[in-house]
């Protein structure tokens, strides 16, 4: 996998690189796991603006994911590795031995023809292969982890992310996160060997406001340039700088605040993520 650059054409192509997506093995997705993707424009069920900045965008449709891994001790074969535009991460159909077929977020150095299996006893350690906790050995890299038992994967989903077993006591294991936050999941929970693919993504650069519109990002307007009745930092005489600590539009501090409000978890994490 690598970057590609562009000739500069136009001025936006001088900064603008992309994905070579020399991985992927088809352009077609399969379609009986094809769902409509409504847009919501940042609105909520009430129709107020709940995310600022959204709107417009390319149409989608939505792959179904398997994050769970439920499917046990049934052998799979990778069929194709596929472009997902809802994800930062590359996806990958499997086909069991059974006929079903279901896609899966694709780890790094996964070929097609590979076999996979998900189990709640020990499996090889190989990259797709998913087990329980308390069956991965210490220090493997894991992504697509639970972090409740049956619930389905919800950690470490994004591309070129992975995460670490750190050690192991009575019904917790401690996992090292990508943050390098260090927190408790427990052993009946399910994750997934290796780290996910696609690690070039962090590289791009998206090179002109046209290509954030397909995304469906529109302009994020700095709040020293509105009025005061726009946003706190509005206003002065001048260009001013806010004459405040960093705040949003509707007064809460940004750069550093923690918002984190959840007791009933605050015991699981361990140590909190490097600043």
């Amino acid at each position: 996998m690598g970057i590609k650059t562009y000739r500069p054409r136009t001025s936006s192509m001088r900064q603008k690189t992309g994905l070579t997506f020399e991985e992927l093995t088809t352009n077609r997705p399969h379609k009986p796991l094809l769902q409509p993707l409504p847009k919501s424009g940042g609105r909520n069920s009430r129709g107020h603006i709940s995310i600022r900045h959204r709107g417009g965008g390319h149409k989608r449709q939505y792959r179904i994911i398997d994050f769970k891994r439920d499917k046990l001790e049934i052998p799979g074969v990778v069929e194709t590795i596929e472009y997902d535009p809802n994800r930062s991460a590359f996806i990958s159909l499997i086909k069991y031995k059974d006929g079903e077929k279901r896609y899966i977020l694709a780890p790094m150095n996964l070929k097609v023809g590979q076999a996979l299996v998900s189990s709640d006893k020990q499996v090889d350690i190989l990259p797709g292969n998913s087990m329980l906790l308390r069956s991965i050995p210490l220090g493997t890299i894991i992504h697509n982890i639970e972090l409740k038992i049956n619930k389905g994967g919800q950690l470490v989903r994004s591309a070129g992310t992975g995460a670490q077993v750190l050690a192991k006591e009575g019904d917790y294991a401690q996992i090292r996160m990508p943050s390098s936050e260090i927190r408790k999941v427990h052993l009946d929970c399910r994750a997934t060997i290796g780290q996910i693919g696609n690690a070039d993504y962090a590289n791009i650069s998206v090179g002109k406001a046209g290509r954030n519109r397909w995304k469906g990002r529109r302009p994020h307007v700095r709040g020293t340039a509105m009025n005061p009745v726009d946003h706190p930092h509005g206003g002065g005489e001048g260009k001013a700088k806010g004459g405040r600590n960093p705040v949003s539009p509707t007064g809460i501090p940004t750069k550093g605040y923690k918002t984190r409000r959840n007791k009933r978890t605050q015991s699981f994490i361990v140590r909190r993520r490097s600043k």
